[in-house]
């Protein structure tokens, strides 16, 4: 069995690199007698053979840069199938969203997301051109898809042209990282971000165009001044949309209440859970959506947006709004600043939701998508 890694650049790919660690060492414990070849790129390749994954996983390196998307995407689709067959694989996983799209074996083609057909600004013109190039016609050939929600399948179907029987919507788990991280000290963490001794607003995200970042922040200022103790803290990196971000603070009043981290240790974020009063989360559009669901698991209430994968992964157990609708966000937000019954009944029906999402689950998933591959490479 092949799985295509040549996308995961360590550190730089977010969710994605989650997806393929986590699914990765959950196969191979799930199919012990199963060999399981990860094809990656020159930076993956160290980082993933210390993976701690089964030994039933190796690793083949192939000579690419991942950072450098054209050769990454051309060698996906000319010497990635060549090593494959080179190596005996009778299966192919591409768990990125691009794969090759001639194989010579059954392919699957794990699409997590359609990001840049909804949001094309947020994409480099090169970089938008080649996966409208690339996407579609490795779908409409691939033996099968994976999708890690139905909205995503919806999106396959409908923009991809993919036939809905040959798609299979296969759910995530919620783990970030195996094992435990000791999370920083709350003192240490509000003296580290001058959070005071107030409430905390916490959202894990990064700032692109559909994390509808600023929304949130009008709907933090708009809380007024019974929530003046109040931080709404903005995890993760920012990148050019830093000055941005901090700009559209100053101008709800709310500079100095709006704390930008910046890329922090897992520690520190462990931390930032640990005194957060809530978590936020108003993105636009999502294929899964992990960031609620690690709030959940840690006991914290999410206020979350109603759009897309969103309300299939949350359920019952987070307050929803309207993404577009800033008084809707601040209505959910203040609930859960407020509302101590909602508080805990959220924090249990988010328990007893995120058990639900479990990499041994996705893992079965994907092996059943990978019998339909099978089943039906023979039928043609």
């Amino acid at each position: 069995m092949g799985l295509n890694l040549l996308y995961l650049v360590p550190g730089e790919v977010g969710g994605s690199e989650i997806y393929a660690r986590e699914l990765v060492g959950a196969l191979g414990r799930a199919r012990p007698e199963l060999e399981l070849l990860a094809f990656a790129n020159d930076e993956g390749a160290p980082s993933l053979a210390d993976a701690g994954w089964p030994a039933n996983v190796r690793i083949a390196r192939l000579p690419v840069r991942g950072a450098d998307k054209p050769a990454r995407i051309a060698t996906e689709l000319t010497r990635l199938p060549l090593a494959a067959r080179r190596h005996g694989v009778e299966l192919l996983h591409s768990l990125g969203t691009t794969g090759p799209i001639v194989t010579g074996v059954p392919h699957v083609l794990s699409i997590l997301d359609l990001i840049y057909a909804h949001y094309p600004d947020t994409f480099p013109a090169a970089a938008r051109l080649g996966l409208r190039a690339v996407v579609g016609p490795a779908a409409r050939r691939a033996t099968r898809v994976v999708t890690i929600s139905e909205a995503v399948k919806r999106d396959v179907v409908t923009h991809l042209r993919v036939p809905a029987s040959r798609v299979d919507a296969v759910l995530l788990g919620h783990g970030a990282e195996r094992g435990v991280t000791r999370a920083a000290a709350p003192a240490a963490v509000r003296e580290r971000f001058g959070l005071g001794e107030g409430r905390v607003v916490l959202c894990v995200s990064a700032a692109l165009a559909h994390k509808n970042l600023p929304r949130l922040i009008d709907a933090f200022a708009a809380l007024g001044p019974d929530f003046d103790d109040g931080r709404l803290v903005l995890a993760g990196r920012h990148g050019r949309e830093a000055d941005t971000l901090r700009a559209r603070a100053e101008r709800a009043g709310v500079g100095e209440r709006v704390v930008q981290t910046g890329w922090i240790e897992r520690a520190e974020l462990e931390g930032l859970y640990g005194v957060a009063t809530c978590c936020a989360y108003p993105s636009l559009h999502e294929g899964f959506g992990l960031p609620p669901l690690e709030a959940m698991a840690r006991g914290v209430p999410v206020a979350c947006s109603d759009a897309t994968s969103l309300p299939e992964v949350t359920g019952d157990a987070a307050e929803l709004f309207d993404p577009s609708d800033v008084t809707a966000m601040r209505t959910a937000i203040a609930r859960l600043l407020t509302d101590d019954a909602r508080r805990a009944e959220l924090i249990a029906r988010g328990r007893e939701r995120v058990a639900l999402f479990t990499w041994e689950r996705c893992a079965d998933g994907v092996l059943a998508s990978y019998e339909r591959a099978r089943a039906g490479a023979g039928a043609r």
